[in-house]
């Protein structure tokens, strides 16, 4: 029959302590991890790739306030590109879209925000802590246990060989229950963090790659330099075509405004020179008539 009086040991204690604690710790990290991700993945839902440029401010400072992923926001938001439209082989580009010269799981992924938040190291480390308490404590108990045999009397030999082998009950129980609790730590983690870590994680990710293309730098500097050669080639047009614009402006201007005020100058001179003429003509007459009422 079992004796559960067994786990009454300080040392099956401990460990037992020590899984009890850990395993806490790793679940309550887990639950916030689960929910910050959660809570970003529907934040990110509720945006399209449409209207992001214009609701990117709202977007930014609600990821920057986050203490969960403000750090590693800020690095990616230095990454993105707010396209203008730039045209490539005559065709526009979407003017509307945000584009990453980073992919985005460079800054979001489980190192960054799963396994930081979570130090994984020190949980990776636990099951194997577990194990090897088991063994220590054995054997540190088994030697106790030799220590205090004593062959001096018949009495004290079978006394002693007693005790000997109630330790070594106790020390096979610390064995047990060090390699059994290490064993369920690994399941239960692995099961915790594919669960409510690794699968949010990816949810997270696809949500935020529906948002931002991702173009690379040489890729961007490509079509840099094909907008370059467009630009130029309609620079270059505009500047042959100017100055027949020029004339087709300035004889233009002529035809509406100076020729019709030249003519209107030169109708106005006549006219002067007409009536010029008419006095002249009137007061040569006056002249001669009243030169000969004076006779």
């Amino acid at each position: 029959m079992f004796d559960f009086k067994l786990f009454l040991n300080p040392v099956i204690l401990a460990i037992l302590v020590l899984f009890i604690g850990v395993l806490g710790y790793f679940i309550a990290k887990v639950k916030y991890i689960n929910k910050s991700l959660v809570s970003l993945t529907k934040v990110l839902h509720s945006f399209k790739k449409g209207n992001i440029v214009y609701r990117f401010k709202e977007l930014d400072d609600i990821f920057s306030n986050n203490p969960f992923i403000s750090n590693y926001w800020v690095e990616f938001k230095n990454t993105l590109v707010f396209n203008e439209g730039i045209s490539i082989n005559g065709a526009k580009t979407d003017a509307s879209a945000i584009q990453c010269t980073i992919d985005a799981s460079y800054f979001f992924n489980e190192e960054t925000l799963v396994n930081s938040k979570l130090n994984y190291k020190f949980i990776s480390a636990v099951p194997t802590i577990l194990t090897g308490l088991g063994p220590l404590f054995t054997f540190l108990h088994i030697s106790i246990a030799f220590s205090k045999v004593n062959f001096a009397t018949q009495e004290a030999t079978i006394a002693s060989v007693s005790s000997l082998l109630a330790s070594m009950k106790i020390a096979a129980m610390i064995s047990v229950v060090a390699v059994g609790t290490s064993i369920l730590f690994m399941i239960v983690e692995r099961i915790l963090y594919k669960n409510m870590c690794k699968t949010p994680l990816n949810a997270f990710q696809l949500e935020l790659n529906k948002l931002f293309d991702s173009i690379t730098s040489e890729k961007f500097l490509v079509e840099l330099l094909k907008e370059s050669k467009i630009q130029n080639n309609a620079l270059n047009q505009a500047f042959q075509t100017l100055p027949v614009q020029i004339k087709a402006a300035f004889d233009k201007s002529l035809k509406e405004s100076l020729v019709p005020y030249l003519d209107n100058l030169i109708f106005s001179v006549n006219k002067l020179q007409e009536n010029i003429k008419k006095q002249d003509s009137k007061g040569l007459l006056d002249d001669l008539f009243g030169n000969n009422d004076e006779e």
